[in-house]
């Protein structure tokens, strides 16, 4: 049975179709082919749009979240729908399928997900051209897939990336009567001035774009306060700050899921593998030891410290500070200070990648270990919750936004190492719950300082972990209910 949607999106095709037909038919007669054109579209454009609209007994209950990019790399996004779900909505899922997304959001039944494929425009040709033809196909793409879904009673769409993303949903909204929100993480325009310039053509059609359709939303959701008063002072838009808050699934790991995990890992990373004399006799790792007697498992005394970090390895991070404070703190080492070996374990996919393992591979160090490995949705939870110093360098584009990698830190009560931006002050507390450095040798001195009473948790680090504990907030669940149900459950 052909869907509801796609019916009314073929006949809105072949309105226009049929009309340029008629006309050629009509053109040397005494009729007049254009008005013959209008009424014939007309009258199938009217029976299209009362399709469009037509309500069920579900209709009330169901969204459609959209991210015109990776659902699996979409953490909020997926939160999002999961806190739908709990509260009885349908949710449709809409995004590109690189990486598998959680698997919470697998095995709900409400969440069903629709995939789309990047659309990567023409090979050759002006980097122009490239752009407007992606644009065009993409937003075909989505329009048809919008319009083949059932009647949604909202669209809530991630911003960015938002061309032409915004455009279409508001465009599908208008159309069925659906109401449109807007999640902004970012500007998107501040993202591609990161690789074009912010004087490049694209990226002011690209503001001009965002300034326009953005204000059209129903109603807005920001990750800032700092955010949330941009948006209101420069573009007219009332947004509601929803924090990014840890899920449930990020916690302090214990010890014997730590040593399942390091397991899984030496398998793939030599980094996580006990000497080879140690690993004879009983089931051990570089980090942790089961006890052959009663089973348990403890933590090494003379384990390295395990330090990590995650990214997108795009242009708002620049890996090369995390690199060359390693490269400071091996020679630390060298130099006679009393510091733990170190792991330092880089998560994530992304264009840059490769450009960096080449950066590390070159590094020749001893007492420091990398490695960059991509860990599925279920493992990246425990790995934080084992770890013992994060370090984030998201740097916002806009400097307007949080890094959400370090929320997840901190639900795992994780102290963070963190490069200074505007608004990082509402989320990070320099002294508090972890350290806010500006270069390269800053974070050198700061791990340092961190790891110079490892493994003890008496020094600073442990001070961290202690306050994190302590001042735990609000889970994701709780902000959601707070923020986000209000909107949805409004009259319309």
């Amino acid at each position: 049975m052909v869907p509801c949607g796609s019916t009314v999106a073929l006949l809105s095709v072949f309105s226009v179709v049929f009309a340029v037909f008629v006309s050629c038919f009509v053109a040397d007669s005494g009729v007049t082919g254009p008005g013959v054109c209008l009424a014939v579209a007309a009258g199938i454009l009217s029976m299209c749009w009362r399709r469009l609209r037509q309500r069920d007994a579900g209709s009330d209950r169901r969204v459609c979240v959209l991210v015109l990019g990776d659902i699996g790399r979409s953490p909020r996004m997926q939160y999002h729908a999961l806190s739908l779900s709990k509260h009885g909505y349908q949710v449709t899922f809409v995004g590109f399928l690189d990486s598998k997304p959680h698997q919470d959001v697998l095995k709900e039944e409400k969440i069903r997900i629709v995939g789309i494929s990047e659309v990567k425009g023409l090979r050759a040709g002006p980097k122009l051209l490239t752009y407007v033809t992606k644009t065009v196909v993409q937003s075909v793409q989505l329009l048809h897939v919008l319009l083949s879904l059932e009647l949604q009673a909202h669209i809530l769409m991630q911003n960015p990336p938002g061309l032409p993303g915004i455009a279409v949903a508001w465009l599908v909204c208008v159309l069925r009567g659906s109401t449109f929100i807007i999640d902004w993480h970012n500007y998107g325009y501040t993202i591609m001035a990161l690789s074009l310039g912010a004087s490049h053509p694209l990226v002011r059609l690209a503001k001009r774009y965002e300034h326009l359709f953005g204000p059209l939303a129903s109603h807005s959701l920001c990750v800032t306060n700092a955010m949330k008063d941009d948006l209101q002072t420069n573009w007219g838009v009332e947004a509601t700050t929803l924090y990014d808050r840890p899920a449930s699934i990020f916690r302090e790991t214990p010890l014997d899921l730590q040593h399942q995990l390091f397991l899984k890992m030496a398998d793939t990373q030599p980094q996580f593998r006990a000497s080879g004399s140690d690993s004879e006799e009983t089931e051990a790792t570089a980090f942790t030891v089961r006890n052959p007697g009663d089973g348990g498992v403890t933590l090494r005394s003379d384990r390295p410290a395990l330090l990590i970090s995650s990214t997108s390895w795009t242009e708002d991070e620049d890996f090369s500070i995390l690199l060359d404070s390693l490269q400071e703190y091996e020679g630390f080492i060298r130099g006679g200070a009393p510091l733990p070996s170190l792991v330092c374990v880089i998560t994530g996919k992304g264009p840059q990648k490769e450009h960096y393992k080449k950066l590390i591979a070159s590094l020749h160090l001893e007492r420091v270990k990398i490695c960059t490995p991509w860990l599925e949705a279920e493992d990246y939870p425990l790995l934080l919750g084992s770890a013992d110093l994060g370090v984030c360098l998201h740097k916002s584009s806009s400097g307007l936004d949080l890094p959400m990698k370090v929320v997840d830190m901190f639900g795992c009560c994780l102290p963070v190492c963190a490069i200074h931006f505007h608004c990082l002050q509402e989320l990070v507390e320099h002294e508090v719950n972890g350290l806010i450095f500006r270069d390269s040798a800053e974070l050198a001195q700061q791990l340092k300082s961190l790891l110079s009473e490892f493994p003890s948790s008496d020094g600073r680090l442990g001070a961290f972990r202690r306050n994190l504990r302590a001042s735990r907030g609000q889970r994701w669940d709780d902000n959601w209910d707070q923020n986000v149900l209000p909107l949805l459950v409004a009259p319309r």
